[in-house]
């Protein structure tokens, strides 16, 4: 895999999102330690949530529920 690491942000319940254009994973790690792959998030959808001002309300509107995912 070759990850693409989102740039600094600020968030009162994520800690770092990374993904993988290969694979189409997008990475979302929690500040509470749990770590989550969805599976097949096109790459728009990943650009889009790394320019989201607000990273939380993004993963709830548009990632959550949409995407398939299991804890890694």
């Amino acid at each position: 895999m070759s990850w693409h690491q989102f740039g600094a942000f600020e968030s009162s319940n994520i800690q770092s999102i990374r993904y993988d254009d290969e694979t189409q994973t997008l990475e979302v790690t929690f500040l509470n330690g749990g770590t989550y792959h969805y599976y097949d998030v096109p790459s728009q959808v990943s650009q889009d949530f790394e320019r989201a001002e607000s990273k939380g309300q993004f993963l709830a509107a548009n990632i959550k529920g949409h995407y398939r995912y299991g804890k890694v």
